[in-house]
């Protein structure tokens, strides 16, 4: 319409005729000579062309009153079909005008298309219930308490999540990507490390397995993804990079320290606990598992357990249905408290008669008959590693299997004793 309207306002300047006679006869037209190899057009075409007479003499047939318009004329009644041809053909004036390209999309945003369709049929949604009653009716119902993220680890139907995930839930249920829904049962888990493995009972069709990779060789800056469920949001992605490694936080479940975390700022939220953290490669590094967050929203800092972590963890649930870890059996005092002390270990405040601290001989805190407090036994190292913090010790343990004997070097009044230990599992993993 615009195009139409500017040719209909444009009409070029043209010499004023220098006799009142503008239109010569047809006579005289006949008997110029420029006319002796006319072009004919059809009176239904008149194409938007710069005549020279001279050299493109004009006879129109029918209608030789065209033969004497002048160059103006002729792009007037030019414009005017043009215009009134826009007008009457039903042609959408932005296809009339715009050309579109397809869209193309840079390598990098390829790559990450490909991993997220490639991964999203591993990840998993899972919903914890419980089981309600009902203070009026006092019906029993199953309630949502709680929901996470999980993913596929074999054709058997294990999935693998975060134990506070799971815990205390009377009821699971699982949601694959093509929305289906199982009841899940739990294998084990370990609340230790806050891992826990479930199967749930499906078509090996429908079950893919995630790419398991390997945390050992990671580097600061290197780009990872996020999938996960948050805010009930399913299958969402997140990107970043490793912005740290070595960190350690504390389980949720028992508050015994993680080691060797991977810290990263891909946007973690609530609802992300439990999904995949994947290399460019699409291969598994780590479980999504926590936040550094006042508001308890994403603000760049998550934690991931490595996957050299879970894949031993995860071996030992599917075949014995519980980790078997090596323990002291003490209770010990917060690390703040032997710091004010001004001392370095760790305070044994309770070494049960059949643990197996308290087999080798450790002696905990107590008080006298006036209610003067005896200090116990002060770890200050196991097997000749130095022993400063809680974290340290169970460091140290971690290395350790059940049945090993360690030695463990204690303060003891003012003196110093070396104690062998045998060490044992967890009673309720017996």
């Amino acid at each position: 319409m615009a195009s139409a309207l500017a040719l209909l306002a444009y009409t070029p300047p043209t010499k004023k005729p220098t006799n009142n006679n503008i239109f010569p006869s047809r006579s005289k037209l006949l008997k110029n000579p420029n006319f002796s190899k006319p072009i004919t057009f059809s009176s239904s075409f008149l194409p938007i062309l710069q005549i020279n007479k001279k050299k493109f003499p004009i006879k129109t047939t029918n209608y030789p009153f065209f033969s004497s318009i002048p160059d103006s004329v002729f792009v007037f009644f030019t414009s005017l079909a043009l215009s009134f041809s826009l007008f009457i053909t039903d042609i959408d004036s932005a296809l009339a005008f715009v050309v579109t390209t397809p869209r193309r999309l840079q390598e990098d945003e390829l790559a990450t298309v490909r991993l997220f369709k490639e991964n999203t049929p591993s990840v998993v949604y899972i919903t914890n219930l419980a089981i309600r009653q009902d203070a009026f009716t006092l019906d029993v119902l199953e309630v949502p308490q709680g929901s996470g993220s999980g993913f596929v680890w074999d054709k058997d139907g294990h999935i693998v999540t975060n134990y506070h995930v799971i815990r205390g839930a009377s009821e699971l249920s699982v949601t694959l990507s093509d929305q289906s829904t199982y009841k899940a049962k739990v294998v084990g888990f370990d609340q230790d490390k806050d891992v826990a493995l479930l199967r749930i009972e499906a078509p090996k069709d429908k079950l893919k397995p995630i790419p398991v990779g390997v945390s050992a060789n990671l580097l600061v800056g290197q780009k990872v993804y996020a999938i996960g469920n948050p805010f009930g949001l399913d299958h969402t992605l997140t990107t970043g990079v490793i912005s740290g490694l070595r960190r350690e936080i504390s389980s949720a479940a028992t508050g015994r320290p993680i080691q060797d975390v991977i810290q990263t700022d891909a946007a973690i939220n609530p609802g992300n606990s439990g999904g995949p953290l994947l290399d460019s490669s699409g291969s598994l590094i780590g479980i999504n598992t926590a936040i550094y967050s006042p508001s308890g929203a994403s603000s760049g800092v998550g934690f991931s357990i490595p996957v050299d972590t879970v894949s031993g963890i995860v071996d030992q649930l599917v075949k014995f249905g519980k980790v078997t870890r090596p323990i002291l059996g003490i209770k010990f005092a917060p690390d703040q408290s032997v710091e004010q002390l001004g001392l370095s270990g760790v305070l044994v405040l309770d070494a049960p008669a059949d643990s197996p601290a308290g087999k080798a001989g450790l002696q905990s805190t107590k008080r006298d008959p006036y209610g003067r407090l005896i200090l116990g036994d002060i770890i200050t190292s196991v097997n000749g590693k130095k022993v400063t913090t809680g974290s340290d010790l169970y460091r140290i343990l971690d290395q350790c299997k059940v049945g090993d004997k360690v030695i463990v070097e204690v303060l003891r009044g003012d003196h110093k004793e070396k104690i062998p230990v045998l060490l044992e599992p967890k009673p309720d993993e017996t």
